[in-house]
């Protein structure tokens, strides 16, 4: 049929699937522990909710089932390509996947402590950073007592390791 004789009220939304966490092209998923089991927990509630879908109209019972389908294909994607990686075999002294991180901001003075995690662990609220940053990339490989130099645009910041933990 004709676009032409379809009622400008019949026309339907597509329904629009939000995406996942940035993972670079040819970036390794990398994810703790922790965050393997997030992952898990979100499939779980998202088939959980599939099947507590009720609405009276048909549509929106429709899109709210594209929605979570959508969610559960973007998921089990990404839950596929995940790479567990074991912290407690990383070298202790070194700055590396997993590691909760304290350091000095030297050109403000301040201090800072992050985890270093996988992309869909990542919140910054928590302060909880992905390994794809260029924070976690600058410190990546650092030891205590380093002072390392981390540029942010034109602006090159002193950052000095206070603590390296697992």
């Amino acid at each position: 049929m004709s676009r032409g004789f379809v009622k400008e009220g019949d026309q339907e939304e597509p329904v629009v699937i939000p995406k996942r966490a940035i993972l670079p092209d040819g970036t390794i998923n990398y994810v703790t522990q922790r965050g393997y089991e997030l992952l898990q927990e979100e499939l779980g509630a998202l088939e959980n909710e599939l099947g507590t879908i009720d609405h009276e109209n048909e549509t929106d019972r429709r899109r709210a089932n594209t929605l979570i389908h959508g969610k559960i294909k973007l998921l089990k994607e990404r839950i596929a390509s995940a790479r567990k990686l074991n912290v407690n075999a990383e070298k202790k002294n070194e700055v590396r996947f997993g590691a909760v991180v304290t350091f000095k901001n030297l050109t403000n003075n301040s201090t800072q402590m992050v985890s270093i995690v996988g992309v869909d662990e990542a919140d910054v609220a928590q302060g909880k950073i992905s390994f794809t940053t260029p924070i976690a990339k600058a410190l990546t490989g650092s030891q205590v007592g380093e002072v390392i130099d981390f540029k942010l645009g034109s602006e090159v910041r002193k950052l000095k390791i206070l603590n390296i933990d697992y």
